[in-house]
């Protein structure tokens, strides 16, 4: 069977995105509350592995299977243990209130697929959990430095809006930030920036 195109990018040796957490995870993941976390299209890891340092029993799912391999390598490495779950989103095991927290980093799929990724998540968190995400916005076509070439996959403002209008929100950021994560995500880059608990 040919490896799709995540398997492919992920099965070089080198981490492409790097092996140290996403600077908004990095800057938010010590206010989550310890406890069930999955982290979506977590590719090969980081961010996961960084909740998992903070003690958070952390579960990936993700379309690679060399992602989700390297996603242990680099578990093991850091001293942590990181539940792997080769998934295809669009067919995903959701369950209601089953996850103290989600996190997504880049996490990118057409439209009506990443609708309903976002209303999942929404039932999934359980009452007092939190959601926290940073995707690149539609204006990030523009920039240049990362994500994919299709405005049809990218955020907007709306899509969270509409999905979490009865949670508490902590942050909700749409700008430019600079990122340095790998060699795919270089300079300064058009962001949605979202944390939120479940009232």
């Amino acid at each position: 069977m040919a490896k799709n195109h995540w398997d492919q990018r992920f099965s070089e040796e080198e981490y492409v995105y790097g092996k140290e957490p996403n600077e908004f995870i990095k800057s938010k993941g010590s206010l989550l509350n310890k406890g069930k976390t999955l982290a979506l299209a977590e590719g090969e890891g980081r961010n996961a592995v960084y909740l998992a340092t903070l003690e958070h029993d952390v579960t990936t799912w993700d379309f690679s299977k060399e992602g989700l391999k390297k996603t242990k390598q680099l578990a093991a490495e850091k001293g942590v243990t990181v539940e792997t779950k080769y998934t295809d989103l669009s067919e995903a095991p959701w369950k209601r209130e089953a996850w103290d927290n989600v996190i997504m980093v880049f996490g990118h799929f057409e439209t009506s697929l990443r609708q309903n990724v976002l209303k999942h998540i929404e039932q999934s968190v359980k009452k007092g959990g939190a959601f926290l995400c940073e995707v690149y916005s539609k204006e990030q076509l523009a920039y240049k430095t990362g994500g994919p070439p299709n405005k049809d996959m990218l955020y907007s403002l709306d899509e969270f809006l509409n999905v979490f209008e009865d949670w508490d929100i902590k942050h909700f950021f749409i700008g430019e930030v600079e990122r340095e994560e790998g060699h795919l995500h270089q300079g300064l880059s058009h962001v949605i920036q979202f944390y939120g608990i479940k009232r």
